[in-house]
């Protein structure tokens, strides 16, 4: 079955841009927002976020369902996965034997928010841009490091569906079935986000020398 993107509807939409964007994510997928500007996504109701170099991302992919959101913003990926998985985060890092590593990988929980990125086929004016709603059809980040500018889906969300049901959980330690695994995921992205690290630091050494 193919991926559609949900775009903005034309009709009963605010014409205010924000209000707009307020209407979609709340009245579309079913979301809370946080109040004032920028417009700001609740975590830990409806799902947690894991942030990493959008570099260490690109490789965990693999790990997610076809359906699971992702969003690239400023050269960060950050991907939504089930609610409660932010709580997991520290000992799934500990039990893999990553704990004791300092790695640039960051989880939103209960309590948190992540800005919002533009609704799939928005422009900066606020209005859908008239393309359709294939996966080509909406511009990607250009390049693998991710969007300088204002936060935008790598994978959008689909409207009235239960986002629980698309992200990965931690059922059991090492997974099985096939299945999208926190473990797997996490473990995959520990290792992309060493590999990161261990880069730059190489880089930063030559640069000195």
């Amino acid at each position: 079955m193919a991926h559609t993107v949900p775009t903005v509807p034309l009709s009963g939409r605010p014409r205010d841009p924000s209000a707009a964007m307020r209407h979609w994510y709340e009245r579309e997928l079913g979301w809370a927002t946080m109040p004032g500007e920028p417009l700001r996504l609740v975590t830990g109701l409806r799902f947690d976020v894991l942030e990493v170099p959008a570099e260490a991302g690109f490789a965990a992919l693999r790990h997610l369902g076809p359906g699971s959101p992702v969003a690239l913003h400023g050269g960060r990926m950050r991907l939504l996965v089930a609610a409660g998985s932010a709580d997991e985060l520290p000992g799934l890092l500990d039990w893999l034997e990553w704990g004791a590593l300092a790695l640039d990988l960051t989880a939103t929980g209960a309590g948190g928010h992540m800005e919002a990125p533009r609704p799939p086929g928005w422009n900066p004016a606020g209005r859908p841009s008239g393309r359709s709603g294939s996966p080509g059809a909406w511009p990607l980040p250009l390049g693998r490091t991710g969007s300088q500018g204002a936060a935008v889906w790598l994978r959008p969300p689909e409207p009235r569906c239960e986002i629980e049901l698309l992200l990965p959980t931690l059922s059991a330690l090492g997974g099985g079935g096939g299945a999208p695994d926190l473990v797997r995921l996490v473990d995959t992205m520990a290792t992309q986000c060493h590999r990161v690290r261990l880069r730059r630091a190489c880089a930063q050494a030559l640069a000195f020398s």
